[in-house]
């Protein structure tokens, strides 16, 4: 973690869950408060679809470039949007949650204005998350590239057979598994997809990464954690109906015989924290750990 930055915020990006009927509510009493406060408003191009409020408008490809922070109102999943907008931009991101769990998403609706005076003033952490790049390999040519902050999943159809997967690190070959498909998690991702598949819980910092077969059909398969300096290599040896998704939001058909090649990203992701960071009140509040 990088402890309290001492740079004042002058610009915010803004991001929005569209489909929360609470969003235009909160944009129309948070903006001319962050404009009473010397702070400019740049809203993303599709949120500003959503919601007509007079505030300024930036694509895609050029809102990182125009802003020193990003604000994310909604949930972990728009948060996972937001991190591919700004891509390796380095734009530090504050996730004000409107979802019903929100790991990434920590400030509260009712410490939102209490959180942006602090950013405001240059009174919050960054803590960096590390990212997965996850490059599609068919045929020995590269045909597709993402990255992820929680997980690259593949996975087979509803009414597919079992699938079968071979996994090596740093040309080591890992297991051969047979099961409804696999889950490559980042510390950040160990309480997403890759927790409700009874995978292990990581403090989001940790530099590793998880191999997790799901539902396998050998008793003896067990999620694995080994070092993020490893790079994978994933390939489907047999299966139909296969898919790929990453993060849960995009990804694409596999065909048998394509591979993956996983590993850590050269950039990170920059979450701001307001009021530092303390993951195990996180844990005990989300999971109800008491």
């Amino acid at each position: 973690m990088i402890p309290m930055m001492s740079r004042r915020i002058s610009s915010m990006g803004m991001v929005l869950k569209k489909q929360d009927a609470r969003v235009r509510d909160v944009v129309c009493e948070i903006l001319p408060w962050l404009e009473a406060r010397g702070v400019e408003v740049v809203l993303e191009q599709d949120s500003a679809e959503h919601i007509v409020v007079d505030a300024a408008v930036a694509s895609p490809d050029t809102l990182a470039a125009r802003v020193d922070a990003l604000i994310v109102l909604g949930g972990d999943g728009t948060l996972l949007h937001a991190a591919r907008l700004i891509g390796s931009s380095g734009v530090p991101i504050i996730g004000i949650n409107l979802g019903s769990l929100g790991f990434l998403t920590e400030v509260k609706l009712d410490e939102m204005y209490t959180a942006l005076e602090g950013l405001i003033a240059g009174r919050y952490d960054i803590e960096e998350r590390m990212l997965l790049d996850v490059e599609v390999i068919r045929d020995e040519e590269s045909i597709a590239r993402y990255r992820a902050l929680n997980d690259a999943v593949i996975n087979k159809g509803a009414l597919a057979r079992i699938i079968d997967l071979e996994v090596s690190a740093n040309s080591q070959p890992v297991l051969l598994t047979r099961s409804d498909g696999l889950i490559i998690s980042t510390p950040t991702g160990s309480t997403a997809y890759s927790l409700a598949a009874g995978g292990p819980i990581l403090y989001p910092t940790l530099d590793a990464i998880i191999i997790e077969s799901i539902c396998p059909h050998s008793l003896t398969n067990r999620p694995l954690v080994i070092p993020d300096r490893h790079e994978l290599r994933v390939c489907l040896r047999r299966g139909q109906d296969v898919y790929l998704t990453v993060d849960g939001q995009v990804g694409m058909p596999l065909r048998p015989q394509d591979c993956l090649r996983i590993g850590r990203a050269g950039t990170s992701l920059k979450l701001m924290l307001p009021f530092g960071n303390n993951f195990f009140k996180l844990l005990r509040e989300k999971l109800g750990w008491g």
